[in-house]
C-alpha cells in the first residue's frame, strides 16, 4: 500500500496499479499477477452473470412503458434479488419496487392477486385522500419473458384513472400476454393532480406483483381415450358482482 502524495489524485485502475480512498486519504496498490478463483467464486460469477441477464431482460420489457423514472439503484437491487432465483423460483422476485420510495401498497390498501387463468383482479376498497392529488392512474403491465432464449415474447398494458377518497368498485383485467416463457405482471400508480402527473416519488410506484413460471401440459395416461372436460365458464362467473366492478379492458390491448 502505498499513499499518492501528488496534487492530482485519483481512484481506479490506472495500467497496473489501482487509485482507492481510505479515511479521506488516497493510497495506490499494484494488480495482482493473477486471480486464484476457488469453485464457490466460479459458482457465485457465474450466479451474477445469469442474473444479470435476466435482470436486463426484465428492464428491456418494462423500462420503456414505464411512465416515470426508477431510483438509481434499481439495477442492481433486481440483480441481488435474482441472484438467489434458481429453476422455478422466479416467484421470489415479487414485491420487487422499480422506485425503492414507495409501493403500490401505499395507494391500494388490498393488493391485487392474479388468478389461474390469467386475470388480474383489484378488489374493491376505499381509496385514501392526499394532499394536492384529486385522482390515481392505475396501469398494469404484463410481459412474456422467455430467459432460455433471452426473449421477451411481447408486452401488453392497460391504464385506468380513479378518484382518491372515494370508493372504488374494483377492477379487473386479463394479463395473460400469448407466448412462451414467464409471465411477468408489474402495476404501476401514480398520483395525478388536475389531470398532470406529480413528479414527486411519494406519488409513484411501480412493483412487480406477480411472476409466474411456464406451467408444463399434464401428462395424460395412454389408456385415457376420451376424458371428460370441465365445462368452460363465462367471465362474469368468475367475477363476484360483475355488475358492480369496472373492467380495465376486456383483453389488455397492445400500446
Amino acid at each position: 500500500m502505498a499513499k499518492q502524495i501528488s496534487i492530482i489524485t485519483f481512484t481506479g485502475r490506472l495500467g497496473n496499479l489501482i487509485g482507492y480512498r481510505r479515511n479521506g486519504k488516497h493510497f495506490l496498490r499494484s494488480m495482482p499477477s493473477y486471480v486464484r478463483q476457488t469453485a464457490a467464486t466460479r459458482r457465485a460469477a457465474q450466479r451474477f452473470g445469469m442474473a444479470s441477464k435476466k435482470g436486463a431482460l426484465i428492464r428491456s420489457a418494462f423500462l420503456g412503458r414505464l411512465d416515470a423514472g426508477c431510483d438509481s439503484g434499481h439495477i442492481n437491487r433486481l440483480t441481488s434479488a435474482l441472484i438467489a432465483v434458481t429453476g422455478n423460483n422466479i416467484r421470489s422476485i415479487t414485491g420487487f419496487r422499480f422506485n425503492r420510495h414507495t409501493g403500490t401498497d401505499r395507494f391500494l390498501i388490498h393488493a391485487p392477486r392474479l388468478s389461474h387463468d390469467g386475470i388480474l383482479y383489484i378488489p374493491p376498497q376505499a381509496l385514501p385522500a392526499y394532499k394536492g392529488i384529486n385522482s390515481l392512474e392505475i396501469k398494469v403491465i404484463a410481459a412474456r419473458i422467455h430467459f432460455a432464449t433471452h426473449q421477451v415474447a411481447g408486452t401488453e398494458s392497460a391504464v385506468l384513472i380513479v378518484k382518491t377518497g372515494e370508493d372504488f368498485k374494483g377492477a379487473a383485467c386479463n394479463v395473460d400476454v400469448p407466448g412462451k416463457g414467464t409471465l411477468i405482471v408489474v402495476l404501476q400508480v401514480r398520483g395525478i393532480q388536475d389531470h398532470v402527473p406529480s413528479c414527486n416519488t411519494k406519488y409513484f410506484a411501480a412493483d412487480i406483483i406477480a411472476a409466474e413460471p411456464p406451467q408444463p401440459l399434464p401428462e395424460v395416461p395412454h389408456k385415457q381415450i376420451c376424458p371428460e372436460l370441465p365445462r368452460l365458464k363465462p367471465l362474469s362467473e368468475k367475477i363476484p358482482a360483475a355488475a358492480s366492478v369496472q373492467l380495465l379492458l376486456p383483453v389488455i390491448q397492445r400500446e
